[in-house]
């Protein structure tokens, strides 16, 4: 069985307290993107855990794909698997590939062992996976609260028949690091307010990403790439997630050539 796990993006995020278990209480609207890795599960006499693409600098057992099945096996018995991922969404990018690759794992060995797990149990193995996890199981826009695992499925993707080019700087962001230099408040407008009462138009004053302004500062980099996609036309430019991937809303696929230098994307969300 094969499965293509997407990335997604984040259209405003905002940290809004510590919680009393040490996490951060959030406020953002997930999208999904479909820029994806490519992931193989089949049944096997032995387990086997292989990997090919960009380089994944982590031990077998600490992949999501990994403990996924793990997971799972312990509940249901499950016979050994062969797992294949093959990386092409690029990691500590703020694009939630490694969460979406242990969500999909999920999905297709329920699928694939016919355990009958409703979206809610699934939900609840990927919740153990990663804060974000949970999000990948449904698929769909979302507004997103809790420490992430919170979800409420909006109906509409503001960003329908609109392109998006993601740029990843190669290097990425420690989010450890990131949320060291981040002063939690409550915005003037949530991201729910934005999305659903704005015109997409007038995102550029009103959507932020809370990290930006800490991790600009040391990454000088990505201020210069979001600035450039506001030349090119963008419509909106934000950074995802903690970075360090920087994205641009366009009506028409633009030329990227400038950008020669990073690892790009770019699609129409459909």
């Amino acid at each position: 069985m094969i499965s293509f796990p997407n990335a997604k993006i984040n259209l405003g995020l905002h940290i809004l307290h510590k919680r009393p278990d040490n996490y951060h209480e959030i406020d953002s609207f997930f999208v999904p993107v479909p820029w994806c890795d490519i992931l193989e599960i089949t049944p096997s006499q032995r387990f086997e855990w292989t990997n090919t693409g960009l380089a994944i600098d982590a031990k077998p057992e600490e992949n999501l794909c990994v403990k996924a099945y793990l997971l799972i096996k312990e509940k249901y018995q499950l016979p050994p698997v062969r797992i294949h991922l093959h990386k092409v969404i690029p990691m500590g990018a703020g694009l939630g590939g490694g969460s979406s690759d242990g969500a999909f794992a999920i999905k297709m060995l329920n699928e694939l062992f016919s355990l009958q797990m409703t979206l809610k149990e699934q939900q609840q193995f990927a919740t153990y996976l990663g804060s974000d996890c949970s999000f990948f199981i449904e698929n769909k826009p979302a507004f997103v609260s809790g420490k992430g695992e919170i979800l409420e499925v909006h109906p509409q993707n503001p960003l329908q028949n609109l392109w998006i080019v993601l740029i990843y700087p190669q290097f990425s962001v420690n989010t450890r690091q990131a949320y060291q230099h981040i002063v939690p408040q409550i915005p003037l407008k949530s991201c729910r307010d934005i999305i659903k009462h704005l015109s997409i138009s007038t995102w550029k004053d009103f959507l932020k990403n809370d990290f930006e302004a800490s991790v600009f500062k040391k990454y000088p980099t990505l201020a210069s790439i979001k600035t450039e996609l506001y030349e090119k036309g963008a419509i909106y430019a934000s950074m995802t997630g903690s970075g360090s991937s920087i994205y641009g809303i366009f009506h028409q696929k633009i030329d990227i050539s400038s950008f020669s230098q990073y690892l790009v994307w770019q699609g129409k969300i459909e």
